[in-house]
């Protein structure tokens, strides 16, 4: 039987061999791609990776974050994450699925 506990233990195996989203702060509108193969292995992931794109997003800029399709819709676990996370100094948009199944979410840095 897996436990949780098992869990943090594979997302901390998975994350050692995971590249970080970006090495810089990005003083313009970028986009970052969340939908690697290890994204569709864990959600986590896709969320703290989806946070860090943010805040290495200065002020006035905006972040495609383009997240795997094996997750479903972004409203269902990104949004609430990014509310918790950064509070009114974002604000997001849902922009399109994408034909590999993937989904845009542009996230606005005030």
């Amino acid at each position: 039987m897996e436990t949780a506990s098992d869990d943090r233990e594979h997302d901390a195996d998975l994350d050692s061999d995971v590249e970080p989203i970006t090495d810089r702060v990005h003083d313009n509108s970028w986009s970052a791609n969340l939908e690697q193969p290890h994204h569709a292995e864990s959600r986590d992931l896709v969320v703290r990776q989806a946070e860090t794109a943010v805040e290495h997003t200065t002020a006035g800029n905006h972040v495609n974050l383009v997240t795997h399709g094996d997750h479903g819709h972004p409203e269902t676990y990104l949004y609430d994450a990014l509310r918790e996370a950064f509070g009114d100094d974002v604000s997001w948009e849902y922009v399109e699925q994408c034909g590999c199944g993937g989904h845009v979410t542009r996230v606005h840095v005030e």
